[in-house]
């Protein structure tokens, strides 16, 4: 059972918004044993520019679900950030498990907090494509250089000093990143 503690800023909170909140959530209730009791603080805001952000927080023992998202329909917003919730759950729930599948002996069952999920979610990931790359020696601006002409976000390269594999990619706030392998 969830229980909702939905507080507005700068909006009232009608029951129209009220219950549209109640019944989106409820949705995520078939992932949770059902005696499992779950607190869900939801803040709706709205700002001068007309725009709303809606965030939800579910915190669940050492897990803490949350999600939030701006935009200028507020039930839009809400659609949203129920999706975003109900992946993180999937994804914590996937982690889990298999988690417990490496430590347990075979047959034993385990428990997690998350209920099974359903079938028609799973999704299988494949590779679908396997490419062979020849790591030759060069130092981190030939390998920038070398990612720019490629027009990659990454490049994988053996640095000329220490012979050991290296990853310069690009970073979401456009600077470059360095991975070393020691």
């Amino acid at each position: 059972m969830i229980k909702y503690s939905i507080r507005g800023e700068n909006i009232e909170v009608t029951e129209a918004i009220r219950s549209y909140v109640e019944a989106k959530l409820g949705k995520i209730q078939k992932y949770f044993h059902a005696d499992q009791e779950l607190k869900a603080r939801v803040n709706l805001k709205v700002y001068k520019e007309k725009t709303a952000k809606v965030e939800v927080t579910i915190p669940i023992g050492a897990v803490t679900l949350r999600a939030e998202d701006v935009s200028q329909d507020m039930y839009g917003s809400i659609d949203l950030v129920v999706d975003k919730i109900g992946r993180q759950i999937r994804k914590n729930k996937t982690k889990i498990a298999k988690k417990n599948r490496e430590k347990l002996p075979t047959g034993q069952v385990f428990t997690t907090e998350f209920e099974a999920e359903p079938a028609e979610e799973s999704v299988a990931r494949k590779v679908v494509r396997t490419k062979h790359i020849d790591l030759k020696p060069m130092d981190v601006e030939e390998a920038i250089l070398q990612m720019e002409l490629l027009g990659h976000d990454f490049f994988i390269y053996t640095d000329a000093e220490d012979g050991e594999t290296n990853v310069i990619y690009r970073r979401e706030d456009g600077n470059l990143g360095l991975i070393e392998a020691k």
